[in-house]
């Protein structure tokens, strides 16, 4: 039953797939990034997504991970975004033991920023908030060697970042990742002071000022993006 909805998801894809766009969805990504792509237009996916969704509904939670489990194996950036709608779905069943579940695909299938992006600022990121004492863990993610998580430990926290949950530990993940040069590194946690800045734009100007001789360029233009032009004007003076 879960092999044969994963094979007619994949059968949906392929028969929606554009070689065309497969080229231009291609370019969004640098050398060193794995993502495959099938070549469907993200409303396309979105919607096959949304079909297979109400088949799904009706299975086990675990049932529904193994089939996301599988989607992530392709490393397909389209199966991964259908395997984030799945699990998004599930939030109000989650319990803290699934943490080692979303824990295994950041660390062992993520592998470009669109699919960092997707499972963390819902799935994981909705999995924080109901569960806030994890938090820690993306303090323990920001110390990794890989890439794709530190980015998760940051772009995990965008959407409360906006709500002004979580103050205290975003800026202890930017103190973390402060000095990181991978610059999609950056970006994350740059992203992540900017959605605090919707909340707290002084917090987040003061803590550019007091950082900003050693804050990579990519890392403070991001976070200072949606100040006003008279204090970007100030925290990218040298």
């Amino acid at each position: 039953m879960k092999r044969d909805i994963v094979y007619e998801i994949r059968l949906a894809l392929q028969s929606n797939a554009s070689e065309e766009v497969r080229k231009v969805s291609s370019r969004f990504f640098k050398p060193g990034e794995q993502a495959k792509v099938y070549g469907v237009r993200s409303q396309q996916t979105g919607k096959i997504a949304r079909d297979f969704l109400k088949v799904v509904k009706g299975y086990s939670k675990e049932d529904v991970f193994e089939i996301c489990e599988e989607l992530w194996k392709s490393s397909y950036l389209e199966e991964a975004g259908i395997a984030c709608v799945f699990s998004e779905s599930l939030e109000k069943k989650y319990e803290p033991e699934d943490f080692l579940v979303f824990d295994r695909w950041v660390n062992k299938y993520v592998n470009n920023w669109a699919d960092c992006d997707t499972l963390c600022n819902h799935t994981i990121g909705s999995f924080i908030m109901k569960y806030p004492e994890y938090v820690a863990e993306l303090k323990r993610w920001a110390r990794s060697t890989n890439r794709w998580t530190k980015r998760a430990a940051a772009v995990t926290l965008i959407i409360p970042a906006r709500r002004g949950i979580f103050h205290k530990d975003i800026f202890d993940i930017a103190d973390i990742l402060l000095l990181d040069m991978d610059d999609l590194v950056q970006k994350g946690y740059g992203w992540m002071l900017k959605a605090a800045s919707e909340f707290d734009q002084k917090a987040v100007f003061d803590y550019v000022m007091s950082k900003k001789d050693v804050m990579p360029r990519t890392a403070l233009r991001y976070a200072i993006e949606k100040m006003p032009q008279e204090l970007r004007t100030e925290a990218m003076k040298r």
